[in-house]
């Protein structure tokens, strides 16, 4: 069963799809007039003319594109951004060019992938120690270089 979203779709562009069967992603597309040049290192934030009302319980997940990120050093800077279920502004994508090379964002251009999924809320509990496990404390790197 299919969890329905509202949506308010103020662009001149299809809603978002999965483009598989199998994706986990729905393309964002730039709802710009213009294109917007980003030099090297440039951050833009970028709208998509999206509002949309999630679930409770529910949030969606602004992640960069794999092609563009490999391609031209495009990516999504805070990454993955979280949209929550009670924010009910416009979506924007925060484009950030890591490349050398500047890179033209064209209205309509696909720009980032959205990821809805459910989450859990939880609640702290206070404790004096946690259960040991067989890594322990091991932080970054400890697992080796496998």
């Amino acid at each position: 069963m299919k969890t329905q979203v509202k949506v308010i779709n103020q662009s001149s562009f299809d809603l978002p799809s999965y483009q598989t069967e199998g994706s986990a992603g729905m393309d964002l597309r730039a709802n710009i007039e213009a294109s917007v040049l980003l030099k090297p290192l440039e951050r833009q934030l970028i709208p998509t003319g999206l509002f949309i009302e999630l679930p409770t319980g529910f949030e969606a997940q602004i992640r960069p594109r794999s092609g563009l990120a490999f391609k031209h050093g495009l990516t999504v800077l805070n990454s993955p951004g979280t949209v929550d279920s009670d924010y009910r502004g416009e979506i924007k994508v925060l484009l950030v060019n890591l490349s050398n090379d500047a890179f033209e964002v064209n209205p309509g251009e696909r720009i980032a992938q959205m990821v809805v999924s459910k989450h859990e809320t939880i609640e702290w509990v206070n404790a004096s120690n946690l259960a040991e496990t067989e890594r322990g404390a091991g932080g970054y790197g400890s697992t080796g270089k496998h």
